[in-house]
């Protein structure tokens, strides 16, 4: 599983998930910084990435097309630095590695993983 990091996220968090052996790599890599939603969420269902964002338009997208791919975790905290957000989603690609390899929407907050195996 890769994870495509939105650009609204911090571009070190790609190295710091890296360290914890998660394969990632931040939009600003590879696409345009004003890329639509929509052109993201393509190159991510192309290579079968997993889409990784603070933005819920994503999810949007999802439902309204009923995708099966690509799966999206939302990051539903403010404040937090590229560690605690790391640390969030390795735990969370850990415990959840099968279903969002398979296709879900997946709602991370400080406290818990709320998860919708899709199409919605």
């Amino acid at each position: 599983m890769k994870l495509l990091l939105d650009m609204n996220l911090p571009p070190k968090l790609a190295d710091i998930l890296a360290d914890k052996g998660i394969s990632s790599v931040h939009w600003y890599a590879i696409g345009a910084p004003d890329a639509s939603d929509e052109e993201i969420m393509s190159y991510a269902k192309d290579n079968d990435n997993v889409v990784v964002t603070h933005d819920l338009d994503f999810s949007a997208i999802l439902s309204v097309t009923h995708g099966q791919k690509p799966s999206v975790i939302q990051i539903r905290v403010q404040n937090l630095n590229a560690n605690e957000i790391a640390e969030l989603i390795a735990m969370t690609v850990s415990q959840n590695s099968d279903t969002i390899g398979q296709g879900a929407i997946v709602s991370l907050d400080a406290n818990r993983a709320r998860m919708r195996v899709l199409p919605l």
